[in-house]
């Protein structure tokens, strides 16, 4: 078998892998909270270069991470979390550098961004030629972009040296995302190439603001603080 888990031979989530079926069971960085060992987020970025899917902690909630030029690993995390084609994912970026590649950005709306980053806020921004089309909404040619404010989540986008594409770690059947790294283990070490062990996380997701028309639309209230954008 080569050196990550293919997509065509996952097994069910429910049930053990099939007899006879060889599969390998991800890595497993326990990173420190505060000061992130900056050798296992190297490590964890070279497995997503390399077309692997990790699991990491936000400031919202624990996540799968990917490479945002890999369609395998794309096509993995649909079948991980159970999400037709048409779902949505996120790009998370270090800073607001990296936006201005993927999305356009009017000035009134970089100012908000400038404002409520880094934090748990999705900003829905329609995207540019530089991002491929298979991660646009395909009706509205947007894309979800996000700046994490989490130590880890950081230092791994600093050690990946780009955006990552990120979907929250909500599996199919349950009512809310893995926060245990104990718990996320058991149910997924054979499923994604690396876990990346930050401590307990949260549930709550990050609150999306759509600011692709023009005006802020909130889209989701989650952990981040909208009171400011509603009527």
């Amino acid at each position: 078998m080569g050196r990550f888990l293919v997509a065509g031979i996952l097994p069910p989530l429910a049930h053990s892998p099939k007899a006879g079926l060889e599969c390998r069971v991800g890595q497993y960085f326990k990173v420190h909270p505060v000061n992130p060992q900056l050798r296992l987020l190297n490590r964890a970025a070279e497995i997503v270069r390399a077309g692997g899917i990790v699991v990491y902690p936000t400031d919202s909630s624990y996540a799968f991470g990917w490479h945002l030029g890999d369609k395998a690993a794309l096509e993995r995390v649909r079948r991980l979390r159970g999400i037709e084609r048409d779902h949505d994912f996120t790009l998370a970026c270090r800073d607001l550098a990296d936006i201005a590649t993927y999305a356009r950005v009017e000035n009134w709306a970089y100012r908000l961004l400038k404002a409520l980053t880094p934090g748990p806020y999705t900003f829905v921004l329609r995207a540019t030629a530089q991002l491929p089309k298979r991660l646009q909404d395909p009706k509205r040619r947007s894309i979800g972009i996000r700046v994490p404010d989490h130590t880890i989540a950081q230092a791994l986008l600093g050690a990946l040296g780009e955006p990552l594409m990120s979907s929250t770690l909500l599996l199919p059947n349950d009512a809310f995302p893995l926060t245990d790294p104990e718990g996320i283990r058991d149910r997924l070490e054979r499923h994604v190439d690396a876990i990346i062990d930050g401590g307990s996380c949260g549930l709550d997701p990050t609150s999306v603001l759509d600011l692709s028309g023009g005006e802020v639309i909130v889209m989701r209230k989650g952990k981040g603080d909208v009171s400011a954008f509603e009527s």
